[in-house]
């Protein structure tokens, strides 16, 4: 299985991804800016999503084509 992100790179455990789009989290007041560095990605079962955290959120679940690799 093959984690990519939106450029097509390949995502390894570990990994430290910049987010592309503003997005909007579900249960917070706070969303994710463009830009936002998310450290030590960790990958799931589903091939289009990863988890990491960030400063002020902890426990994200991101879709990979909102990512690109750092």
């Amino acid at each position: 299985m093959a984690v990519r992100d939106s450029n097509g790179n390949e995502l390894k455990e570990g990994d430290t991804v910049v987010v592309i789009k503003d997005l909007k989290v579900t249960g917070s007041s706070s969303g994710v800016k463009r830009g936002t560095v998310v450290k030590n990605i960790h990958l799931t079962d589903n091939d289009g999503e990863i988890e990491g955290r960030t400063d002020r959120i902890k426990g994200l679940v991101l879709r990979t084509e909102f990512l690109k690799k750092a």
